[in-house]
């Protein structure tokens, strides 16, 4: 196997720059192009809503457009409400993959278009909003829905508090949420399929498009958010139909239940929030009900953040997440995939973000994930764990998140750099796999353009 250098700079950024025109040429052809329809009807830049102009990473004023059904407007003009996105990417990893990632690609030094969407993106009368995206998906070649947040709301005083009540009725748990603390918004806030991917994730962030649910919530004096609601599998033949993997985790028996707490305050110059999340799932491992019995999975996290706007125009932005999962694994045991009935999961990462004049921004991130042996579910490991821990980097560079590109307010762009660093992966520093492989291997670099419109 032979040994790639972690820097191919020239290649690289060649890579990205085609690319980047490429989808900029694409989005352009359109007559209406990302979330922009949102800047639009507002009358505000990006960066109003986003942490350095460009999202998903939500500003206060942003959190609480989200929380208030996407309704803001700015006058009565109706705009179309209609968004494109584009991102590509180059990436390249310590040593080369044992396989290559995905069809079409090799085991490393690999360019591609992640993704490419539409969005139906906007806010209808007082009461109603959307938030509705289709995806194609450049690594597995294949078209699929994507994220869907339908919304309905009123305000009203109750005891001289102002009592926000909506519903949300969307198909991955946690993306209604307006904080980047929870898995469907967490950091990183892009990536690419083609990158390894260590530890399995908890329950709460695997259960996107294979389900739908509905949350009903209240934003009481812009301090206090609770919510609470459920959801349930769509079924294996619209799931296909959708291009969502019905298989992955599996089929959801009866409804999962979903609760959020949040109280957010002014503090130390700028915005705080703590946070409580929680959600049971009984699931059909596999589509698989033969045994008769279903995997349990019981998942409680707390959550933290900050944001401060300095004086001198940037911004401070701290995100905090500890998710505990408790699973009892009836079925899978049952069935001979797991090794034990019971077995734990803890995921516990941090970020923290500056951006200098919403244009250029450095984060970095700490992640651990670690969880209990299993001869079965890791079998491939040497130690029988998912054990994963490291750090990631990133510097981006947004030119026009205040609406000034030269292609007019509704055009933004987004070129980053990503390094992933691996202290534990799978279980283990070094010969994780009984090999020889060590979790420096996995180092991953990823140099991507990422353009709406």
């Amino acid at each position: 196997m032979r040994r790639t250098p972690i820097a191919s700079f020239p290649a690289a950024l060649s890579a990205v720059a085609a690319l980047a025109i490429a989808a900029v040429a694409s989005l352009s052809a359109t007559s209406a192009g990302a979330v922009p329809a949102f800047a639009v009807q507002t009358g505000a830049p990006c960066a109003a809503c986003h942490v350095g102009g460009f999202g998903p990473q939500l500003t206060t004023y942003g959190r609480d457009f989200k929380l208030r059904g996407y309704t803001a407007r700015s006058g009565s003009t109706y705009n179309l409400p209609l968004s494109a996105m584009a991102i590509a990417s180059f990436v390249n990893t310590q040593k080369d993959q044992a396989s290559p990632p995905a069809a079409h690609y090799g085991v490393n030094d690999n360019w591609t278009l992640d993704q490419a969407s539409l969005f139906l993106a906007g806010g209808f009368g007082q009461h109603l909003g959307a938030f509705i995206q289709a995806t194609y998906d450049g690594v597995a070649r294949a078209f699929t829905w994507d994220n869907v947040d339908l919304r309905a709301v009123t305000d009203m005083t109750v005891a001289k508090h102002d009592v926000l009540l909506g519903v949300s009725v969307n198909n991955n748990p946690t993306m209604q949420d307006a904080w980047n603390t929870t898995p469907a918004w967490g950091y990183p806030y892009t990536g690419s399929a083609l990158a390894p991917g260590g530890a399995p994730g908890a329950i709460l962030g695997s259960l996107a498009q294979t389900t739908m649910g509905a949350t009903a919530y209240a934003w009481i004096d812009s301090k206090f958010y609770v919510e609470g609601g459920g959801y349930g599998s769509i079924g294996s033949r619209l799931a296909s139909r959708l291009g969502a993997d019905p298989t992955a985790p599996g089929n959801i028996k009866g409804l999962a239940p979903y609760g959020r707490l949040v109280y957010q305050s002014d503090v130390l110059g700028g915005t705080g929030s703590l946070g409580l999340m929680a959600m049971n799932a009984d699931i059909e491992p596999g589509l698989d009900a033969s045994s008769g019995a279903v995997d349990k999975y019981r998942d409680v996290g707390v959550d933290a953040s900050y944001i401060r706007n300095l004086t001198n125009g940037d911004t401070v932005a701290i995100n905090a997440r500890y998710l505990k999962e408790r699973q009892h694994l009836n079925a899978s045991y049952a069935l001979g995939f797991s090794a034990n009935p019971r077995n734990d999961l803890t995921d516990l990462r941090a970020d923290v973000s500056y951006f200098w004049r919403n244009r250029i921004g450095v984060t970095l991130q700490g992640f651990d994930t670690t969880g209990s042996p299993d001869a079965l579910l890791f079998a491939s490991n040497r130690n029988l764990k998912p054990d994963t821990t490291g750090l990631s980097g990133e510097i981006s560079a947004t030119p026009w998140g205040a609406g000034t590109s030269p292609m007019g307010p509704r055009f933004n762009l987004r070129l980053g750099l990503q390094y992933t660093y691996y202290v534990k992966y799978d279980g283990a520093g070094s010969n994780y796999d009984g090999l020889g492989a060590k979790a420096g291997d996995n180092n991953t670099l990823r140099l991507y353009a990422w353009t709406s419109y």
